[in-house]
Parts: C-alpha cells; sequence; structure tokens
C-alpha cells in the first residue's frame, strides 16, 4: 500500500499555567505540556466521511484502522493511499481505496460527526448500530501472568500521556505479555483504531496475543476488537453491560478492572499457566 509521510502536527503543546497547592502561597507561573486535540476530517475519494477529535499523531494508523472497524474496508490492501494534509483548522486526511471497494462505500455512505467520548455519533436508528459477526476465534488464551506483564509494562511505553496525563492508550501484547506496538490518543476509541490499523499496516493479524487499552471496556471497543480478530481485551476500567453482552455473543474473553495485582474475567476464561499445569 503506498504511503506518503507529510510532517504532522505535534501531539503535544507548551502551555503558560499556574500551579496551585491548597493551603499554599500562589506559585509561579510556568509552562506545562497539555495534549493537543485537533479536528481529523478523514475523506474517501472526494466524498467527506468524518470529522473526528483526535491526538494528530499516527494518523495514516488512525485511518487505516478506522476504515476497518467502521466496516469501509476487510483489509489494508483495499487501501490504495493515504494522504495528510495539515490545516490551520485541523487535518485532512485523503483515502483513496480501491476502486471496487469504493464503489461500495458510496452505496453505504453515511454522514458522521465524531467526538472523542462518543461511539456513536451519525448514527439515527438502533438498527444501525455497527455490530460485529459472531465467529469462532482460533486466537491463543492468555493467562494471567502475560496480562500481569503487560500491565506492568504499560506505563513505561506511553510517552505523551506521562508528559500530559490526559490520552488514552491500546497496546498489543503477544501471548507472554511482551507489548509489541502501543499507540496514544485524547480519545479511547482512536487509540484502538490506531493500534489495529498499525498492526493491519505492518501484515500482522490478531492471532498471538491479546489487547490491553487504558479505558473502560465499552461496546465500541468490544466490537473493534472482534472486528480485528482479537480473542481477549483487557482492559484498565469497568465494562459497561452491553460490553460485556457483545463479548459474550461474540466469544471473545473480556477482562477488565485490570491492575497489577489482578483483573476481573466477565466473559470467556483465562488460561492455566503452563506451570500451573505441571503440578
Amino acid at each position: 500500500m503506498p504511503r506518503n509521510r507529510p510532517a504532522q502536527p505535534p501531539a503535544s503543546a507548551a502551555v503558560t499555567a499556574r500551579p496551585l497547592r491548597f493551603g499554599a502561597e500562589r506559585e509561579a507561573v510556568r509552562e506545562i505540556e497539555i495534549a493537543v486535540e485537533t479536528p481529523i476530517n478523514i475523506v474517501y475519494g472526494n466524498m467527506p466521511y468524518a470529522v473526528m477529535m483526535a491526538s494528530p499523531s499516527d494518523l495514516e494508523d488512525f485511518v487505516t484502522g478506522f476504515s476497518l472497524t467502521e466496516g469501509i474496508v476487510r483489509n489494508a490492501d483495499e487501501i490504495r493511499s493515504i494522504t495528510v494534509e495539515p490545516r490551520l483548522e485541523g487535518v485532512i486526511v485523503t483515502v483513496e481505496l480501491a476502486p471496487g471497494r469504493f464503489r461500495e462505500h458510496l452505496a453505504r455512505r453515511r454522514n458522521l460527526s465524531g467526538r472523542t467520548s462518543c461511539g456513536l455519533c451519525g448514527v439515527e436508528t438502533i438498527e444501525e448500530i455497527p455490530m460485529a459477526d459472531a465467529a469462532t476465534r482460533a486466537a491463543r488464551a492468555v493467562t494471567a501472568s502475560a496480562i500481569e506483564t503487560a500491565l506492568s509494562a504499560l506505563d513505561r511505553q506511553q510517552p505523551l500521556n506521562q508528559l500530559t496525563h490526559a490520552v488514552h492508550a491500546a497496546a498489543w501484547c503477544d501471548t507472554a505479555g511482551a507489548i509489541l506496538a502501543v499507540r496514544e490518543d485524547v480519545g479511547r476509541h482512536n487509540a484502538l483504531d490506531k493500534l489495529i490499523g498499525a498492526r493491519l499496516r505492518a501484515g500482522a493479524d490478531a492471532s498471538g496475543g491479546f489487547l490491553l487499552v487504558t479505558s473502560r471496556a465499552s461496546f465500541e471497543m468490544v466490537e473493534k476488537a472482534a472486528i480485528f480478530g482479537a480473542g481477549t481485551l483487557v482492559a484498565i476500567s469497568a465494562p459497561t453491560s452491553f460490553a460485556v453482552e457483545r463479548a459474550q455473543h461474540l466469544g471473545l474473553t473480556l477482562a477488565a478492572v485490570a491492575r497489577r495485582d489482578g483483573c476481573i474475567v466477565f466473559t470467556g476464561a483465562l488460561a492455566t499457566a503452563p506451570e500451573m499445569i505441571a503440578r
């Protein structure tokens, strides 16, 4: 898939602010790094599709993952090129699809105004809610020790969050818990789309690992994980009822409220560690 790599806006910016400790004297003004949030206008061919509020980094990964989880493409090979054009008012990302796929896209085109906190913007009826198809997953089961290993390493692989304390992360981990890829964004859906896009563009599949996200497990996160083909989704925060229902229906293992000392398995099951089997 051809790719052009223009300069993208920075993901953080310095602002002048005055820190305040309660009960203390007023402190001096200093510069503080905050997360950049900017409109990303996603255009297919010459047809605008969505305006998403996102961190302006890894945008080629973002639109690749977004295109898959929105059902616009079935794989990365259906994307011919991605052009990123920073503007004063935001960023325009133009995606050229394979001709047949573009014709299908035009037939089902819908308008979408995206926000970092909303996964159903542009959906007008319950029937239009996007749903993944239930499928038997061949992914290997994940052990609790692998989740523990990934959680212990995740903080160190979130440079933007360490700087701004304002963004989510999504990580792809192998079955031993080693983190192979991480993407960050002000929006939890965007972070996951970026990660999925990065894995697709690298030619990797979802059979040998699990997803780890720093947000709650909403149904949209479950749907995106299922569309990507992941067998296990681990979330730092709790799931919603619809997320649990969908994970159960899709055969997805959903573990949430994940901390370094444990997690709660809501659907599916974690594998027994080899050393425990030997006993």
